[in-house]
């Protein structure tokens, strides 16, 4: 255990923790809505801290990231807990075990550690992936500070529910992160998720004002959230950041709690993203459909696909330091 950062101590025993925008009021021996941070005698404990379910060497297009490092790869940590409930969570084995089987498991890894490992595997970035990094955020943060002293570039994917504390700490350290926009409706985040969209909305605004590169995720459930008024209202959110922010839109698949919608098709995808260019994006990606299109970055300047993707493989990289090669036009991210 490791006593967590962000929280303030309340009467009769009990803490406040400031980490995400639960602000959970946390009464001693009990758990916060995460299920891995503990008040034990009016002094809130990580859980999870050092503690990695997950540790793997992927793409950076996995995560996904398009413009952080184009096929390069990311050494990818998680432990277990979330601080939303999904019905659809792909990864609900690991970020749901605290809460629905009422376990906390992982292998021992220092921040230390798994700098090592990233360096032995030639992983140019660390990603804090596949469950929630905000509720392991004292384990990221320090691997994140070690890790940037190495040149390594650190990468949260993430719901973006955390406070503005955390975010404001984590910054110096933080160059990239994709940020789940799961939808444009309150009541989505409310029945579904089980949290509010306004303070994710307010995250991406300071995320962007702080100059994280940010790429923006919606997984399309048929339904649920794939209305063109959805798409609209999305797209021009996106817009309102910056046109150069990278949209990601990728295809449902049924799982967990949410077995009874169908696969999200190509067409709805494709539907979406013509929405998401015509009202002024600059780069939006169909994901989860491999080899049906909307995979690759066009330059702007002159049309040409100048990287072009397979799935998570990076078939050609027509970028040079940034610029197209061959007309020289600039296309936003983060190449070096």
């Amino acid at each position: 255990m490791k006593e967590a950062m962000l929280y303030s101590p309340l009467e009769e025993g009990k803490v406040r923790c400031f980490l995400c925008n639960h602000r959970c009021i946390i009464s001693p021996s009990k758990r916060g809505i995460c299920g891995v941070r503990e008040n034990r005698e009016g002094r809130l404990f990580s859980l999870v801290y050092g503690r990695a379910i997950s540790a793997n060497v992927d793409p950076i297009e996995k995560k996904p990231i398009f413009h952080l490092l184009p096929g390069s790869t990311s050494f990818s940590i998680a432990t277990v807990g979330c601080n939303f409930r999904c019905l659809q969570c792909q990864n609900h084995a690991i970020s749901q075990m605290p809460v629905d089987e009422k376990r906390i498991e992982g292998s021992v890894v220092s921040p230390s550690k798994i700098v090592s490992l990233t360096k032995q595997s030639r992983c140019q970035s660390i990603s804090y992936t596949y469950t929630e990094p905000t509720i392991y955020f004292e384990y990221a943060y320090e691997t994140a500070v070690l890790a940037n002293q190495e040149g390594i570039k650190n990468i949260f994917v993430t719901n973006g529910y955390m406070t503005e504390e955390a975010i404001r700490m984590i910054q110096p350290y933080l160059d990239g992160a994709n940020v789940d926009l799961k939808s444009y409706q309150e009541a989505f985040y409310k029945e579904v998720c089980g949290a509010r969209l306004q303070p994710v909305l307010e995250n991406l605004k300071l995320m962007k004002e702080l100059g994280i590169w940010i790429e923006i995720t919606t997984l399309v459930i048929p339904g649920l959230n794939d209305s063109e008024k959805e798409f609209e209202g999305i797209a021009q959110f996106i817009l309102s950041l910056g046109p150069e922010i990278p949209w990601h839109l990728s295809a449902f698949y049924p799982t967990y709690k949410m077995t009874d919608r169908p696969r999200t098709s190509a067409t709805t995808l494709h539907r979406a993203r013509e929405i998401g260019k015509k009202a002024g994006l600059r780069y939006v990606y169909c994901g989860n459909i491999p080899g049906q299109g909307g995979e690759d970055t066009f330059c702007l300047g002159c049309g040409r696909a100048v990287i072009q993707r397979m799935g998570f493989q990076v078939l050609k990289n027509d970028l040079i330091r940034g610029e197209c090669r061959h007309c020289h036009s600039k296309v936003e991210g983060i190449w070096q």
